[in-house]
């Protein structure tokens, strides 16, 4: 279990350095692409394109950090009626469910990849379309892994025995 733990904090610490990576090349690109039309009358061709593939990987790599943290869209106003076990066993039904609806969402877009590859295409500086596209099925699979983790740790909550009050 406690290898599954450091497993699921690992790759949530390498989702934070990609954010940073992305996030602050965006913002540079950005801030050089202003740069470039304003003062010089030109810009960088694929800079805009690069930009817009950044924000869509952006987005997966949070999805990502936003379920290892358990911070996905939800709404708690029942939960908080709950016991702590109900409580902790309507958590294992929504992140099962999640983790499902991730597999048919990666399994999907992995259909849709093999397409963009099959189709060709160019994205930037040469390289072929589907390259921007490989978050897509790669980014509903990490959500995925992070919300099966979720299921084993609140599992693991749930079947460890209830400890005496007040010892």
């Amino acid at each position: 279990m406690k290898l599954l733990l450091s497993l699921d904090r690992t790759l949530a610490k390498f989702e934070t350095v990609l954010l940073v990576v992305f996030l602050g090349t965006m913002v540079v690109l950005a801030f050089v692409q202003v740069l470039l039309r304003n003062v010089f009358g030109t810009g960088l061709i694929w800079g805009d394109t690069l930009v817009r593939h950044m924000v869509l990987w952006t987005g997966f790599i949070g999805g990502g950090l936003a379920a290892f943290e358990g911070r996905h869209i939800s709404i708690d106003a029942l939960t908080k009626f709950l016991s702590p076990r109900m409580r902790t066993a309507a958590g294992i039904a929504t992140s099962l469910f999640a983790t499902v609806v991730c597999y048919f969402l990666t399994a999907a877009s992995w259909t849709f990849l093999k397409g963009e590859m099959e189709a060709g295409g160019d994205f930037i500086l040469g390289l072929p379309g589907w390259v921007a596209m490989v978050i897509i099925p790669f980014g509903y699979a990490l959500i995925m892994i992070h919300f099966a983790l979720k299921v084993i740790e609140q599992a693991a909550d749930l079947l460890q025995p209830k400890k005496a009050e007040g010892r």
